[in-house]
């Protein structure tokens, strides 16, 4: 084998090492967004839809399910943020709507950004969100206090999924972390990472 042809298959075999790193660098900046594509496609880890509108009405025979409503905020965030209700009770398909109350109780303006899940893990798929305040920048003021609503249902495909049919109960878990913060990064990536039941 020549020297020409040595060099050639070298320089071959660099080019292919290359545009295998580039390709293995473009997955991996791909992999969070389509892991939420995916999350958000599937219910994976609580992960809920959303939804323009509710489509759907309650059929006669539809079953009733509880909503229960969960809130917490992270220590660094001096923040009061409770629903202004604790439960719901809600036939499958009807329209849901509640809502939670934050107060900045610092005396500095603060921003922020809620995380939300719902448990069990597995009905993700079908409790849908048509209007909501999570994973948006919220800013209040010194002393303010904000009234967020959350509208909402549950699929009437739930009904007809064998899997369900345990489920009494559905909690809606949001938690407000300082923006900006890296417990909410941290946050973020434990909620991505949450195995499904």
């Amino acid at each position: 084998m020549d020297t020409k042809e040595l060099a050639r298959r070298n320089r071959r075999v660099m080019i292919c090492a290359l545009i295998f790193v580039c390709v293995m660098i473009g997955v991996c900046f791909a992999a969070v967004p389509l892991y939420r594509v995916f999350c958000s496609a599937t219910g994976l880890a609580g992960t809920t839809q959303r939804g323009a509108a509710a489509v759907h009405t309650a059929a006669a025979n539809a079953r009733t399910i509880t909503i229960r409503f969960d809130s917490s905020v992270d220590a660094a965030l001096p923040w009061d943020f409770r629903p202004e209700q604790q439960t719901l009770d809600l036939k499958i398909g009807q329209t849901g709507f509640t809502s939670f109350t934050a107060h900045n109780l610092s005396g500095q303006p603060t921003r922020g950004i809620a995380v939300y899940n719902v448990s069990p893990y597995k009905v993700g798929k079908y409790f849908t969100k048509t209007q909501c305040f999570c994973f948006s920048d919220q800013p209040l003021d010194p002393q303010q206090t904000a009234h967020l609503p959350v509208v909402f249902y549950v699929d009437p495909k739930f009904q007809a999924d064998d899997n369900m049919k345990d489920v009494q109960e559905i909690t809606l878990s949001y938690r407000f972390y300082p923006a900006g913060s890296r417990s909410l990064d941290a946050a973020t990536k434990k909620f991505q990472n949450a195995p499904a039941e």
